[in-house]
């Protein structure tokens, strides 16, 4: 808005004339001794944007058009001018000649512009069609050097392109993992909503823990003490009693020192919950979303996975996602010689193995219940079993979840169990108290999710400003 306010106070006092501007000088322009906006052209240019690049096609030849974006390359050849121009929409060729290629000698590459110009056939190969201008307005310029090159053409670090991530978003590459991302929060929120779930939004700052009490950021809340929210989990099953089906997408937190390329402090959680589902129909719901997410992707997003070099992953229709019990992967590891038996966590070299024998998405399913937090419930014929699995993607863990226990009186027996005060739970077991449903639900890291459906190596690649315990800017 500020922009665009001071962009028309410009024209209208080239119009007018302005009494420190210099009305009818062609050339560069500086407004009433402000710097913050220069003009090149005639002083008749209106420069009100009329299409985004993509919206360019052959069939536009001999229109005119004015058009906004940054300055990807620059080239002058003798009496002709070639800028490169790219909007999020696309990326197009504009051409100066004559005495006009000489004044704009002095753009930067990554300035901002407005073009008006003719759209007319092309000889080069990457465009359809190029735009032939005697007429740039300077919106905003790019100080050289910059940090990093938003082409790519010069590599720079994860760590320097996260500490300039505005303008690592320049990248295309890097643009197409969000634009990914975007994509795929449609179809979550679209896929849930149609299978009736509706979505919340739960508390970040809570006064006791949600999971047990572990990895939890802790501050004075007025003279209390408080917790960032590690999950929306006790809120979501409550919610269950009067809304049946609920979903959450929002950023939760964790404080895990961990340094590795799937851990961070801040992340996306997907969450649903369900009444009256057992975790076979909650897991019914996950595939369900997960192919959804594949296959929207793979089909809508062609030029992003060019861009990225990386096609999204799928498994065939006919071929359901994998079921593996935790019994059936002690098995497989202790028939290669690891030395784990029953009821021993699952370390990641063990989850590495597993994942060469089941490649793709699967679900690893019947943890022993001890492994378990304290709101999972058991399995009817076997009680050292639980109703839970986890989402795997080889060894990458991307979800978790299980049928929940609903009987208040066996809930606090088990924080008794895990050595938690259920005390400190009261609010959240009285709610039992008032006709709690059967329910299960699920939990699935979207930062890791887009990892996959991208081919990233770390996951602080597809997250905007991610959080680690090295990183708290920018």
């Amino acid at each position: 808005m500020y922009v665009a306010e001071r962009f028309r106070t410009v024209i209208n006092a080239f119009l007018s004339g302005c009494n420190s501007c210099e009305p009818g000088v062609k050339g560069y322009k500086q407004h009433c001794g402000k710097d913050y906006i220069w003009c090149v052209g005639g002083t008749t240019v209106t420069f009100e944007r009329t299409h985004d690049i993509a919206e360019l096609d052959v069939g536009m030849a001999g229109c005119d058009v004015v058009l906004s974006g940054w300055i990807e390359d620059y080239r002058k050849m003798g009496r002709v001018s070639f800028i490169t121009l790219r909007d999020v929409t696309g990326i197009t060729q504009v051409v100066i000649k004559g005495d006009a290629a000489d004044r704009f000698a002095g753009l930067n590459r990554q300035s901002v512009i407005s073009v008006r110009g003719t759209v007319q056939d092309t000889r080069a190969r990457d465009y359809a069609v190029e735009i032939a201008t005697t007429d740039i307005c300077v919106l905003g310029r790019a100080v050289h050097p910059l940090p990093i090159d938003p082409i790519g053409r010069l590599e720079s670090s994860i760590d320097n392109r996260l500490n300039h991530r505005a303008l690592d978003m320049r990248n295309q590459k890097t643009a197409s993992i969000f634009k990914m991302r975007h994509h795929a929060l449609q179809v979550l929120r679209s896929t849930l909503v149609h299978d009736k779930f509706i979505e919340i939004t739960t508390p970040k700052v809570i006064g006791s823990a949600s999971e047990g009490g572990a990895n939890l950021f802790s501050f004075d809340y007025f003279g209390k003490p408080a917790y960032l929210a590690q999950s929306p989990q006790l809120y979501k099953e409550q919610m269950t009693i009067g809304l049946q089906r609920v979903f959450e997408i929002s950023n939760f937190y964790r404080a895990e020192n961990s340094h590795t390329g799937r851990h961070l402090t801040e992340f996306t959680s997907v969450d649903i919950e369900a009444a009256f589902m057992d975790y076979d129909d909650v897991m019914d719901v996950l595939e369900r979303l997960v192919r959804q997410v594949c296959s929207t992707l793979a089909t809508e997003c062609t030029a992003e996975q060019k861009s990225i070099g990386f096609d999204v992953p799928q498994q065939s229709p006919d071929a359901p996602f994998e079921r593996v019990t935790y019994e059936q992967c002690v098995s497989e590891l202790q028939k290669v010689g690891e030395d784990v038996g029953f009821g021993d966590d699952l370390l990641d070299s063990h989850l590495r193995l597993i994942g060469r024998n089941h490649p793709g998405f699967f679900f690893l399913t019947d943890w022993p219940l001890k492994l378990k937090p304290f709101y999972i419930r058991e399995k009817d014929n076997n009680p050292e079993l639980s109703r839970s699995f986890d989402l795997q993607y080889g060894y990458l863990e991307l979800s978790s979840g299980g049928t929940r226990l609903h009987d208040p009186e066996t809930l606090r027996a088990r924080l008794a169990e895990q050595n938690l005060n259920p005390a400190q739970f009261e609010d959240h077991l009285e709610s039992f108290e008032w006709g709690m449903p059967p329910h299960s639900g699920w939990g699935m890291g979207l930062d890791r999710l887009m990892a996959v459906v991208t081919g990233a190596d770390n996951v602080r690649e597809v997250v905007l400003y991610p959080r680690d315990p090295d990183r708290l800017s920018p």
